[in-house]
């Protein structure tokens, strides 16, 4: 109790309520930030990739393109669609399970994997997938 009292002293939260009893009400939602702050602090993800080194002025197009979006960071890989261990693949993945990612941005469906974005699609996270078109 007293350090939500001392909280609301220092004006950590912004939107409280006193009863008539004097009692405080807090926002839900203010209080969940408080007491998990990563969830506030989600990131827009981009994601380039090409198949092979030749391709390599086209993954600069692509991590460009998403950089303008306002995809910060912006992974890219270089492999083909169909290997799964490719290392900003599993960067990605990291990211993604941390529940950091608000939203995953791709210049086009088949540049996170050749099969199996659907997955990406139905994401248990509640994170937005995207593709630039």
């Amino acid at each position: 109790m007293a350090t939500v009292r001392r909280w609301c002293k220092n004006g950590k939260f912004s939107r409280v309520i006193r009863t008539i009893k004097n009692q405080r009400r807090f926002d839900p939602d203010e209080v969940h930030e408080m007491l998990h702050p990563t969830r506030g602090k989600r990131i827009m993800v981009g994601y380039a990739r090409v198949s092979s080194y030749d391709q390599r002025s086209d993954l600069t197009a692509q991590a460009e393109r998403l950089s303008q979006y306002g995809c910060q960071p912006v992974i890219k890989d270089l492999g083909s669609g169909l290997n799964c261990k490719k290392p900003g693949l599993k960067r990605l993945l990291k990211l993604l399970l941390t529940g950091r990612v608000g939203a995953l941005v791709v210049t086009h469906d088949d540049r996170l994997l050749r099969f199996g974005t659907e997955l990406f699609h139905r994401s248990p996270h509640g994170h937005p997938y995207r593709h630039l078109r």
